[in-house]
This record gives structure tokens, sequence and C-alpha cells, in this order.
């Protein structure tokens, strides 16, 4: 299984997203405004807003606090904070890359906030550039193993019926990854065939993978990465750290 599923079930375990609920919900948020902005306010025509409205919905965010960000993209709402999607790429301890997603309607403070949290936690800001080339946009449909005891491998022949470029197993999840612009397409298929699917998004996805030899350095990526997620203008931090299951274990 990649760093990706990894990582978000880290964050998952700690208690992150419980304990700071309210931080969730304006991500959501933003992510919701932003696709009505770019896309139309009409779920059935953005597929990118009914993404970010599926994922609120999941995470109990209340129906008027999503119609709310959806007027705020449409010019509806009376909020005329206009904020843009941004991202900043730089290194973590061990030569990895990080990528990060940021919403934002102060570049400047943003661009202060990510910088001081990559020097105060081992990490190099970079130029843009610097990393992105590592990185490519595809899309990206989790399926729960466990909801039905589904056999992986007869799951991923299914997947690549669907149109999936690629699937990769784990004990527990499957991730399937599309072009972007077949992500719609390929999880209609997977629904229509009655596939528990857990999660359906847009992902920056490593193009490589690195395994630091210095599991400390390793250690402090994952910290790299928590921090950096922390930060109220920050939506996503992408990396091509190669994470473990023994890494998880030791990650508190």
């Amino acid at each position: 299984m990649s760093g990706h599923s990894k990582w978000h079930t880290i964050r998952r375990s700690k208690g992150a997203a419980d304990q700071k609920r309210g931080q969730v919900f304006t991500k959501l948020a933003r992510d919701i405004t932003l696709a009505a902005r770019e896309g139309g306010g009409d779920p059935t025509m953005n597929f990118r807003l009914r993404l970010a409205i599926d994922k609120a919905r999941a995470n109990n965010m209340p129906l008027d606090s999503i119609q709310r960000a959806v007027d705020r993209g449409t010019g509806k709402g009376s909020d005329g904070t206009m904020e843009e999607t941004v991202f900043y790429e730089g290194y973590a301890p061990g030569g990895v890359a990080i990528l990060i997603e940021a919403a934002t309607d102060n570049r400047n403070r943003t661009s202060s906030d990510v910088r001081a949290t990559m020097n105060k936690n081992g990490g190099s800001p970079g130029e843009p550039g610097s990393v992105g080339w590592m990185f490519r946009q595809q899309g990206l449909i989790t399926i729960d193993l466990n909801s039905i005891r589904l056999d992986p491998d007869e799951v991923t022949l299914q997947a690549i019926d669907a149109g999936a470029e690629d699937v990769e197993a784990g004990e527990e999840l499957l991730e399937i990854y599309t072009d972007y612009a077949n992500l719609n397409a390929v999880r209609i298929a997977l629904e229509e065939q009655g596939l528990p699917i857990k999660d359906a998004e847009v992902t920056m996805r490593p193009t490589t993978l690195i395994a630091p030899a210095d599991e400390q350095d390793a250690l402090k990526v994952l910290r790299l990465m928590e921090k950096l997620e922390d930060l109220d203008d920050v939506q996503r931090v992408y990396s091509n750290l190669e994470i473990t299951d023994e890494l998880v274990s030791k990650f508190d």
C-alpha cells in the first residue's frame, strides 16, 4: 500500500480529525468553495464539487455549512474573501520531496507559515518547480476490502476493466488510481458493480518513492507533514516517502 492511505490512517488513529473538528470543517468548506468557483454550484455538473460535498457529508459536516460554502463559491454568500489554491514545494529530512497544497486569501501569510514550519521541523523550503515534477495528478478511489470481505485480486480485475491505470492492495484497503479525467467514469463503473467505495478524490501521486536509510529521518518526515497539515491554510500535504507498516507502528 502506498504512503497515501498509510499517512491518512496515521492521522485518523491519532485522533487529529476529532480533536480539531472545526479546523477539518474549515478545510472541507474551502474545498467546496473552490470547486464551486471553478465549475459552478451544481454537483451533478461539477464532479470536483460532488467529491468535495461527498467528503464533507462523510465527515458529518452540517448541510447548511455545505450550502454556505457552495454559495461563497458562486458569489451568493456575504463573505467577500477570495481564496485561491497555491502549491508550495520543498524537502524533508532524508531528501524526501514535499508538496503542499494550500487554500489562501493571503499568499504572504501562508508562505511565511509554511516556511517557518518547515525550517523549525528539519525541512528545507524549495523554489516553484523544485519537486513538483516528481508528482502526477491522478484520481484515487479507495475500496474497503473488509466491509464485504472482498478478494483483492478480483476487485483489481474489476477496476482494470473499469478503466483504472494502477491498483495497489493492502490488508484492508485497495487503492485504485485513474487518469484525473476518468475518475468519475471509473467511480460510476465500480459503484454499478456494487463495490464499497470508501473515498474518491484527486491526489498528487509521487512517480517514485524514497525509503530513507535512517529511520529517525523517516519519522521526522511524518512529524513535519503533521505540523504542515495542522496549519490553517494547508489543505493537503504529499510526499514521496515510502511509509512501511513498521514505520507506522513507531510513529506517535
